[in-house]
């Protein structure tokens, strides 16, 4: 049950924090680490621990945690360059 009087959630918000949880789970990295991440912080190719393998757990976790379905032509060079891009990836797919 929803309260009356609550507001609406921030999504962006919501998903960039899902996304350094999920980035922190998947990878094991270090919190420190993924609350140091911003928009222009790369990922793939410079994180030792996002290779090809880890990407295909991320985007099954990806799936589970925001309830999406991702096809394979949703994904391209460009989603795992940044962890902005990553962001507005899952935010495209929610929308």
């Amino acid at each position: 049950m929803r309260a009356q009087n609550s507001q609406p959630v921030d999504r962006t918000l919501d998903v960039d924090s899902l996304m350094r949880a999920l980035l922190r789970d998947v990878l094991s990295l270090p919190q420190t680490q993924v609350d140091s991440f911003d928009a222009d912080t790369p990922l793939f190719g410079a994180l030792p621990e996002l290779d090809s393998m880890a990407v295909a757990g991320l985007l099954t976790e990806i799936e589970d945690r925001f309830d999406i379905l991702i096809e394979d032509d949703d994904i391209d060079g460009d989603t795992f360059e940044t962890f902005g891009s990553l962001v507005a990836f899952a935010q495209g797919k929610l929308a």
